[in-house]
């Protein structure tokens, strides 16, 4: 016993030294960035955008940006890549279509694309390049410069005017010319950016109004499939509007083909707008791209402002619109900011309750400036 002692006091020299290494500042960093979130099959997306938000305009402010997505749950960022008649990226395709700034004039400089992946990878958040405007051409004069240059590409209605809806005017979506324009910028975005994980189109691409169609070369396409017989004047007739969304299905199909052959591991997104709303008003049968495995995530715009409505939209698409097999690839799209409206966090969770109760593992909000309106929310959100 009394031969141990000098082994034991040894022991508790070592003890002590180990304690006060531990204890040392050198030992316990302090934290710099928010913490990983972990990986996940889950989706919890949002809405990086150019409008109602600064957060893209400068380097700081997109870093910040990316930084209050990993505090609060977010593995999953759509950025916007390209509206106002721009990419949000510099274009090869852009300049030698139109000839102009081939990146929007305010990021002249600067590759936010690039940007917000190199930020997003640190915190192992996923990044898809969101082409918001899809085939509108412009909205309030922004954008005008396509339709200028490229007259023949606008869509016309059956007074042979270019149509207007919600304040946005159309390129010929059913255009074979327009169609290509637009898969080339999908196909540029594809190969410029190998680290990117995914594109995403929405309530725009593929898409058209149902008041367009009537373009000479869309009329004598439809008169030849259909013995000789002109499209109906009424835009929402039945065959008419079966026969033109159709043909976007076929372009759906042609996309969905042709990025996996550049890029078989890049995901393919599509938003669309609910359903059957989405074709009677915009010829998408989006829930023909899920059945035939022309998507990879499907992100409905379920944007509603009681939890009633919320349930009965995401009942009709679990229960109708997309097979059981398929809903997996289903993240429904929820309202998180428009204008001066938010949605109190009870609100937000009975939404998230309902997606998780439906057997749906995600969603993806509109849009990132929300989170700053739900702290207590997002806090704990990346469990739920």
């Amino acid at each position: 016993m009394i031969r141990s002692i000098p082994v034991l006091l040894l022991m508790g020299a070592i003890f002590l030294a180990a304690c006060k290494k531990t204890d040392s500042p050198a030992a316990t960093p302090t934290p710099t960035t928010p913490p990983i979130p972990a990986s996940t099959t889950a989706v919890r997306g949002v809405w990086l955008t150019n409008v109602a938000s600064q957060a893209l305009y400068s380097s700081a402010n997109l870093r910040t940006a990316v930084q209050n997505c990993a505090q609060n749950g977010i593995n999953h960022i759509f950025v916007v890549t390209w509206n106002k008649g721009y990419t949000l990226y510099p274009s090869d395709v852009m300049t030698r279509t139109f000839g102009v700034s081939n990146i929007e004039p305010a990021l002249q400089g600067r590759d936010p694309l690039r940007e917000v992946l190199d930020e997003a990878k640190k915190y192992n958040i996923k990044v898809y390049a969101w082409f918001e405007y899809g085939f509108a051409a412009d909205n309030s004069g922004l954008g005008e410069h396509i339709l200028r240059l490229k007259p023949n590409w606008a869509a016309l209605g059956a007074d042979g005017k270019i149509v207007t809806k919600n304040g946005f005017r159309w390129m010929n979506a059913l255009d074979p010319e327009v169609q290509d324009f637009m898969l080339s910028l999908l196909k540029e975005v594809a190969q410029k950016y190998p680290d990117l994980d995914g594109i995403q189109g929405d309530d725009r691409l593929p898409a058209l109004p149902a008041e367009c169609g009537y373009n000479p070369g869309v009329v004598e396409r439809y008169k030849a499939e259909n013995g000789g017989a002109v499209p109906p004047s009424d835009p929402k007739n039945v065959a008419w509007t079966d026969w033109r969304a159709k043909k976007l299905n076929d372009f759906m199909k042609r996309l969905y083909t042709e990025l996996k052959q550049v890029r078989p591991s890049l995901k393919i997104s599509m938003a669309p707008s609910i359903f059957p709303f989405a074709k009677t008003e915009y010829l998408q049968d989006w829930p023909t791209w899920v059945a035939n495995g022309w998507v990879d995530m499907v992100c409905p715009q379920v944007y509603r402002y009681n939890i009633a409505d919320y349930r009965a939209e995401l009942t009709k698409i679990v229960q109708q619109q997309v097979s059981m097999d398929k809903r997996s690839l289903v993240f429904p799209g929820v309202l998180l900011k428009v204008g001066t409206y938010t949605p109190t966090s009870a609100f937000l969770q009975q939404m998230i309750d309902a997606n998780r109760q439906a057997g749906l593992t995600g969603e993806v909000f509109f849009f990132y400036e929300g989170i700053k309106d739900n702290p207590d929310f997002f806090r704990t959100y990346s469990g739920k």
